[in-house]
């Protein structure tokens, strides 16, 4: 049996990670959890520290991957919505403000929407460009922690921003991929923001939490405070360093590097007494070798605590030890590394902060598999609930044209324009010579576009006309 995205509402989330490739098929049930229903996964060649480096391989593991959730669930894919991570993604706070030409007129949408462009204006360092900008609290006339500002009175609003940077010929590259593989580009998300939506739950993000995904090539952070995302940060480390590491220290290949660090790996030496050993058969004819698991935890423990210490610094930057500032909730690890042995120990004594490991179940129906649930396809989760989120807007968007065109007749709408606030007539007076594009913005305007939206149709664009 086989069905079109449309016909079933169906959401595609792929995650190109420097390890595997994920396609993951979901579709909201009627008690609003998603229920996944195919999935399929690829080894990741072209893909180093979460950035594309052989366009070629990356497109074939995708349409492996592809291929194999359609096998799985019978749906054919046309769109997905894919995860940016990488070493190239920064992020910074940034505040800014605009000041109101009519301050008898109550804070709208549009204000919001003119002073996150300004953001967007900000000059960054050559080849780099603007992912997110996420708004973290307003001012309006200098009175802070607003974090509502639309529908007061004042005449300078102002605002904090967490601004995410990335390199444009990386984001270019991912995108050029998903289209080579046949796929329609639906939307692009900043990894630990999907990991995030997919493992935690909202008490945690109110009271303070933060998310560290170790993946294959990178360790990607999130840090949430009063529910908003407050914090992000890529470290190049993540579980490839350890196999490489034990690789070298043992003297082994790769492949038995992975095996021993999956089967036997523990980040914790002590727990390993001297005389468990584990002997791994030497290359063609070559004797076998023999490796004390207490040396191999020795191994891996050295290089866990690096990461981790780094990843305790980015959340120190952030200001955890502040009052206002603490994370209550302590930290969630998710991702492939997550699964490592004492794991959660570790990060306790090092940061002395409660940790748990992060379930991507949090809005999964109950009879999902123990696959699904498993910490390493948390992103692959969160990009399927990002993707349905999405659709969802698109189609409250429709709707509310749709009634707005069949409620308004034509006579008042004029009267309404003879109403229109200064600013918006001298935004006229500019935007004259584009007629058509005014006539879309004001349609926009009904379900208003985020800046992300408005950029990622731009980047869309972009690449149609690479063709």
């Amino acid at each position: 049996m086989s069905f079109t995205m449309e016909e079933k509402d169906i959401a595609v989330g792929l995650d190109i990670g420097t390890t595997k490739i994920v396609a993951m098929i979901g579709r909201q049930n009627e008690y609003g959890k998603v229920e996944i229903l195919g999935i399929g996964k690829s080894k990741s060649l072209g893909v180093h520290r979460g950035v594309v480096n052989n366009i070629t391989q990356t497109i074939q593991s995708i349409q492996q991957a592809v291929q194999e959730a359609e096998a799985d669930s019978g749906v054919k894919i046309e769109d997905v919505v894919v995860g940016i991570a990488g070493q190239h993604i920064r992020s910074l706070q940034h505040s800014d403000y605009i000041t109101r030409n009519n301050s008898d007129e109550v804070i709208s949408d549009k204000d919001i929407d003119i002073l996150c462009n300004q953001v967007h204006k900000l000059v960054m360092l050559p080849g780099e460009e603007i992912i997110h900008v996420l708004p973290q609290e307003y001012k309006v006339d200098g009175q802070a922690e607003i974090t509502e500002p639309i529908g007061m009175y004042g005449g300078r609003l102002e605002a904090n921003f967490h601004v995410v940077v990335g390199q444009i010929s990386s984001i270019r590259n991912i995108g050029r991929c998903v289209k080579s593989s046949g796929l329609e580009l639906a939307g692009v998300t900043l990894e630990p923001l999907a990991s995030a939506n997919a493992v935690l739950s909202q008490e945690e993000k109110e009271a303070g939490v933060a998310l560290i995904d170790i993946g294959g090539g990178t360790t990607d952070l999130a840090i949430f405070k009063d529910g908003i995302i407050r914090h992000t940060a890529v470290i190049p480390f993540g579980g490839n360093v350890i196999t490489e590491d034990i690789k070298e220290g043992c003297s082994i290949i790769e492949k038995q590097a992975e095996l021993l660090k999956v089967k036997f790996g523990s980040a914790w030496p002590g727990e390993n007494k001297d005389n468990e050993i584990v002997s791994i058969p030497g290359l063609r004819g070559r004797e076998p070798k023999e490796i004390t698991l207490k040396n191999l935890s020795k191994v891996i423990h050295f290089r866990v605590v690096e990461i981790i210490e780094q990843v305790y610094l980015e959340i120190k930057n952030y200001g955890h030890e502040e009052q206002k500032k603490k994370l209550i909730a302590g930290i969630v690890i998710t991702g492939g590394g997550a699964q490592l042995k004492h794991l959660k120990q570790l990060v306790e004594y090092i940061t002395g902060m409660d940790t748990r490991i992060g379930y991507p179940n949090e809005h999964l129906a109950g009879n999902s598999d123990e696959e699904t649930t498993s910490p390493m396809y948390a992103t692959a989760v969160g990009l399927v609930l990002n993707s349905i989120e999405k659709s969802k807007k698109r189609e409250e968007e429709k709707k509310e044209r749709e009634a707005l065109e069949a409620e308004q007749p034509q006579a008042p709408l004029v009267e309404e324009e003879e109403v229109s606030t200064e600013v918006e007539q001298e935004h006229d007076l500019v935007e004259d010579p584009h007629a058509p594009e005014q006539e879309e913005k004001k349609e926009s305007n009904v379900g208003r576009k985020n800046i992300f939206e408005k950029w990622f149709d731009n980047f869309k664009d972009f690449l149609d006309n690479a063709e």
